[in-house]
Order: C-alpha cells, then structure tokens, then sequence
C-alpha cells in the first residue's frame, strides 16, 4: 500500500492559506487606521470647538449688551489661550488682532462717552461705537468661514 494521496483541491486551498491571511490582516490593518483617524478628528474637534464657542460668546455678549466690558474680554482671553497650538496662527492672530482689538476700542469708546456732553463729539463716538458693532455682527459669518476646515468632521 502507498501513501495515501492528496486530492488537489486541498493543496490549492493549503496554498492559498498565507495570501489569504495576509490580506486578511491587511484589512484589519487598514480597518484600525480609518478608526484611528476618525478618533483624532473627532478629538480635535472637540478642542477646537471650544476656541469657537468662546469667540460666539464674546460675539453674542458684545451684540447683547452693546458692551465690552473688562470682565468679558479677559474672560475671552482666558479662554482662548493657545489658540495657536490647537487651531493654527491665522485663528490665533484673528483672534488677538481682530476680535479682541475690537473689544477693546468698544470698551475704550464707551469709556469716553461717559463724559462727554450732547454735541458732535458725543455723536462721532456714538458712530464709531455702532460701526463696531456692526462689525461684530459680521463676524458670525466670518468666523464660520474661518473654523469650516478645522470643524469638519466629514471623511
């Protein structure tokens, strides 16, 4: 008696065993790093968002009230502290040389007004005050614009 034989269709599955693995693990491999990915976008997201929705606070306070006073900016400042690192130096500078710089001339101009009588002096700042503003209204938008790509969640 010989040795008992092996049907082919066993040696073609055998020799099929290791690609199919491989690539198998490949799979799982590629599988992970989608996750992976998708676990740090989302983690971003939240650290960007709160950068934000602090300058939606400062926005909406400043629009609410028609004030900035000392409280919300450096509450505002506070809240955006390296901003840089997390949603980038354009954000960071809108931040500082926009937003806040703007807060700043409002609560400066509002400081004024306090003592000065009815007359042109009293009306032009009264005019810078709504042009401000009115270029904090805008901001929504802007701001929008400006987080789009780093509030993105899509793949």
């Amino acid at each position: 008696m010989g040795a008992p034989t092996v049907p082919a269709w066993v040696t073609v599955l055998s020799a099929l065993l290791t690609p199919t693995i491989a690539i198998l693990a490949l799979l799982i491999a590629w599988q992970q790093w989608q996750t992976n990915r998708n676990k740090l976008k989302l983690d971003l997201f939240d650290r960007r968002y709160v950068y934000y929705e602090a300058a939606r606070e400062l926005i909406g306070r400043i629009l609410t009230s028609g004030k900035a006073t000392d409280a919300v900016t450096f509450e505002f400042l506070h809240k955006t502290r390296g901003a840089q690192f997390i949603v980038g130096e354009a954000i960071a500078t809108y931040f500082d040389k926009e937003l806040y710089s703007k807060a700043i001339d409002l609560n400066c101009l509002d400081a004024e007004l306090q003592g000065v009588g009815v007359g042109p002096e009293r009306s032009e700042n009264v005019r810078k005050q709504s042009e401000i503003k009115k270029w904090f209204n805008a901001q929504h938008k802007v701001l929008d614009d400006l987080f789009r790509a780093h509030l993105d969640l899509k793949h």
